[in-house]
């Protein structure tokens, strides 16, 4: 009774192909904040092409990542890291902060 069973899903798999990946590879940057700093201040990164940009907060006290156009956000504890993930950028400047430290300079992300 099973034999039947297994050799259709098993002839199935073999018809529908490979599974897509679940780990996608994206083109990965790094942004870093240290109490107020932030490393590199200008990122390029391609354009019409989905990526993701690593956040690591290596200072003392939190920090937010923080885009207008397109609205991206994330807070980080002191320590912490995490991702945002672009689906696209259109060519141009998109301009972020560190809004828990309106001192810092602010960035710059580059879609080329």
């Amino acid at each position: 009774m099973w034999k039947p069973r297994l050799l259709l899903v098993a002839a199935l798999m073999l018809l529908a192909g490979p599974a897509p990946s679940i780990a996608e590879e994206l083109p990965t940057f790094v942004l870093e904040f240290e109490d107020g700093k932030i490393t590199p201040l200008r990122l390029e990164v391609p354009a019409r092409t989905r990526f993701k940009i690593e956040l690591r907060n290596k200072g003392k006290s939190a920090a937010e990542f923080e885009m207008e156009k397109p609205h991206k956000e994330k807070v980080l504890a002191p320590g912490a890291q995490s991702s945002v993930v672009f689906k696209t950028l259109d060519p141009g400047d998109y301009e972020f902060i560190d809004e828990f430290h309106p001192e810092a300079p602010k960035g710059v992300i580059v879609a080329r």
